[in-house]
């Protein structure tokens, strides 16, 4: 029947003549079966669950000579989804993951195991065509017009990076020869409270972490316009030389957005390139109500934009989108001579950072295709209402403080009762934050929030986030939440109840 080596489990691959096509579909229904109720059955384990014993993980970590049974290893799956990170808890509100669409999931089923390359159009003939032409339909909702284009990478961090050093390109004709010898440091923007992968950026196309200057942040966490404008006139008057001004739309601690308008024009005055950072945000652009919070990034040269996030994709999924989508021939493309060439359609891996990659397009794809733009537009009116009745709660608790006015789902806040010294006051959001998550006998009730460091000229130190992604998190869970907080305020001598 089979052909594989003696020592080599019967089990280890799909035969392609299908001899083993019964055990498969049984050992598949086995790991169906395992999936659903661990995913049907998320809101009875914590948001966040106490991670496994070191001595178990490191018992697992060895790398037997044969091959473990199958029921064991589905054991020890078992357990470790039951420890990882449980996202799609309706308490799970302290970061920017939530709850995957369910044909993303089906989506990263089929292409793991068709297992194609987005290398070259060769090794992924049908998914090397279809993410430029939804890409393209991407961008041009973003109003970036008809030239405009993309390709996805693996995290928002690449499609920074990938979108900056396009930007370096073009200032410094610096494909081939690069930026050294230069007469003045290449220099870019970007807020204070930007992604730091802005600094990562800098630092890995060999300008230096510095090179990212920072500018003020305003009381509602946006890039202070006055400020840009100082550096940019004192950048001019130095030995710098600046190449781009990054804006971002929807800050990782307060999901705030910067003036795009301002910016993007500012950038046309000085002949910079304009890049915004919507990897959070861009999803906006999917929602007629709120759409018009991105005006101005339709004067962007490129976009950052994460369906991981917002639209719900499974990870990873993220994209660079460019206004003419050929600078990248013209200023990153480096030819593969081992690939095949296709007259109709660029190899991606030339194009993008990577060269193997996984085909994330067609998760994204399904996952537009099966909720469309009105599910998607009313998930995010849901998050948005949320929101408001989260505002609203923390303001009328005024031993509580918000951190900026939010402008899409986030709300970063915390614990700040009158005559609290600072250090106090960090030690007490740290406590509320574990009460939040333990406090209730049953995990149904349980509530991750994230605890992020917050630091600006306003406002300093530790703080608790809220994102309110998830499409099941309803106003109960927030009237819960809320009454804790009371009973943690209650507990300290803050209310007098």
């Amino acid at each position: 029947m089979s052909s594989l080596p003696p020592d080599v489990s019967p089990l280890a691959f799909i035969d392609p003549q299908g001899h083993n096509r019964d055990q498969i579909e049984a050992l598949m229904q086995q790991v169906l079966a395992l999936l659903l109720e661990e995913a049907t059955q998320a809101e009875a384990r914590s948001p966040l669950p106490q991670a496994l014993s070191h001595d178990q993980l490191e018992s697992w970590a060895h790398i037997p000579a044969q091959s473990v049974g199958i029921d064991e290893l589905l054991k020890r799956v078992r357990s470790q989804l039951q420890h990882a990170m449980n996202a799609a808890h309706p308490g799970y509100i302290g970061h920017m993951d939530s709850i995957p669409t369910t044909m993303s999931v089906l989506g990263d089923l089929l292409v793991g195991a068709l297992n194609n390359n987005m290398l070259s159009v060769e090794m992924s003939p049908v998914f090397s065509r279809l993410e430029p032409l939804v890409l393209q339909k991407i961008a041009q909702r973003f109003g970036l017009g008809e030239h405009a284009g993309g390709v996805l990478v693996s995290g928002g961090s690449l499609a920074n990076l990938q979108a900056l050093t396009v930007a370096r390109n073009i200032a410094f004709d610096a494909v081939d020869t690069g930026v050294v010898g230069l007469a003045h440091q290449p220099v870019f923007f970007v807020s204070e409270v930007a992604h730091t992968s802005m600094k990562k950026a800098a630092m890995m196309m060999g300008l230096g972490a510095k090179a990212a200057i920072s500018v003020r942040a305003n009381a509602n966490a946006q890039m202070d316009i006055n400020d840009l404008k100082e550096k940019l006139a004192r950048s001019h008057q130095s030995e710098q030389q600046p190449f781009a001004i990054v804006a971002t739309a929807g800050t990782t601690v307060t999901g705030n957005i910067d003036p795009l308008t301002e910016i993007g024009k500012i950038a046309r005055t000085h002949g910079l390139w304009f890049h915004v950072d919507a990897a959070y945000g861009g999803a906006l652009i999917f929602s007629d109500t709120y759409r018009n919070r991105l005006s101005g990034i339709e004067a962007a040269d490129s976009v950052t934009f994460n369906p991981q996030k917002w639209l719900y994709v499974t990870k990873t999924c993220a994209a660079v989108l460019f206004r003419k989508l050929d600078v990248l021939n013209q200023h990153f493309r480096i030819r593969a001579p081992y690939m095949g060439d296709d007259e109709a359609w660029p190899n991606l891996g030339e194009l993008t950072v990577q060269g193997t990659r996984h085909p994330d397009i067609l998760k994204l794809w399904l996952s537009l295709q099966h909720i469309g733009t009105a599910g998607y537009d009313a998930i995010i009116q849901h998050s948005y209402a949320l929101c408001h009745h989260f505002v609203q709660a923390v303001k009328a608790r005024p031993f509580l403080q918000l951190a900026s006015e939010p402008q899409m789902n986030l709300v970063c806040f915390r614990f700040a009762p009158e005559g609290i010294a600072a250090s106090e006051r960090d030690r007490l959001n740290a406590n509320l934050q574990q009460y939040l998550l333990t406090a209730s006998n049953t995990h149904q009730n349980a509530v991750f929030l994230s605890l992020p460091t917050y630091r600006s000229e306003y406002c300093s130190g530790r703080w608790l986030k809220a994102v309110l992604l998830n499409p099941y998190t309803t106003l109960a869970t927030l009237d819960s939440l809320f009454s804790r907080i009371d009973a943690f305020a209650h507990s300290r001598s803050i209310l007098n109840c």
